[in-house]
């Protein structure tokens, strides 16, 4: 067994427990099976099934291990969760997902996501197609300025840009401590106090590398359409990107958000959104915060859905 299985936390699993409120004989999805926190405490909480998605090979070997222990109970789908209605064929009871890159991810130095352990710059959590390399040597300045200041929200993505292209006119940047240095001569050296100054754009490296905000919005159609009446959607998201992507699609689809013009002759008869309602962010505990440091940024939203798969085929 990996023995970084058994560091990591599932971020606020207590309530993706509650609002998720698995019931058994029922079927849900882990769209973000990661070291499968979520998957494995769905599955003892009660007797139902649990299918579980991830593109990374690496997490291959804890799903065997739950397979073990749960049997028929548990399923594993290679895959991207913006595939869920290629992976997800039945209609399910609920899903969550935990967005981003997991801490496992992070803690494998070899997988270069992380600024913080020098490694080749990769990033690609299907360990295929283009890496983060490619993308930091191949870019346009201009092209690179753009993502990190879209994906990262640096507002001195286009001096970080313009630094990374002189960079490479001597070399090719190829690990993750290269790349630190260079943001670090146009931001400064970290200190203790704050955030490291190439978070903002390492986080819009690895968003661009693995397209993950159109994967979060594909990924979560597909599993409002394959949910059941009164099926529950949860999702863990990290920074505003993804949270702002989250709320605006349970708002834009729930019932409570139903314009109508006062000049209509005629009020709508059938409510015809998708959910019948959806939560306001819900932060983790203070408690947990202190345990678990990544659990800091987090919130979860959840919505219930209000009608049926096929009247939203149909559309």
């Amino acid at each position: 067994m990996n023995p970084n299985y058994q560091k990591h936390f599932p971020v606020m699993l207590n309530e993706v427990l509650q609002y998720l409120d698995p019931q058994a004989g029922e079927t849900y999805v882990d769209a973000t099976f990661g070291n499968g926190g979520y998957s494995e405490a769905i599955l003892q909480k009660t007797n139902c099934k649990v299918i579980a998605i991830d593109r990374d090979p690496n997490v291959v070997e804890r799903a065997n291990e739950l397979k073990k222990l749960f049997g028929k109970r548990f399923e594993f789908r290679a895959g991207k969760f913006g595939d869920f209605a290629d992976l997800i064929k039945e209609e399910i009871d609920g899903a969550v997902f935990d967005i981003g890159v997991s801490s496992m991810q992070l803690d494998e130095a070899e997988r270069g996501f992380s600024f913080a352990k020098d490694a080749l710059l990769d990033m690609r959590m299907s360990q295929s197609g283009t890496s983060a390399a490619d993308l930091v040597n191949s870019l346009k300045e201009e092209e690179l300025a753009d993502i990190i200041y879209n994906f990262g929200e640096e507002r001195k993505s286009r001096q970080i840009a313009k630094k990374i292209v002189e960079y490479r006119k001597t070399k090719n940047i190829s690990t993750t401590k290269e790349l630190a240095e260079i943001i670090y001569d146009v931001l400064g050296t970290p200190n203790h106090n704050g955030i490291n100054p190439a978070t903002r754009t390492f986080q819009a490296l690895r968003i661009a590398v693995n397209d993950e905000l159109g994967e979060l919005q594909k990924g979560l159609k597909s599993a409002a359409k394959a949910l059941k009446t009164g099926g529950r959607l949860v999702v863990v998201d990290f920074h505003s990107l993804e949270d702002r992507i989250v709320k605006t699609f349970f708002k834009e689809n729930s019932g409570k958000n139903i314009h109508v013009s006062r000049y209509a002759k005629q009020q709508p008869q059938e409510n015809n959104s998708i959910f019948s309602s959806c939560s306001k962010a819900i932060m983790p505990s203070q408690e947990e915060c202190n345990i678990n440091p990544r659990s800091r940024s987090a919130k979860l939203r959840y919505a219930v859905k209000n009608i049926s798969r096929r009247s939203m085929e149909n559309e």
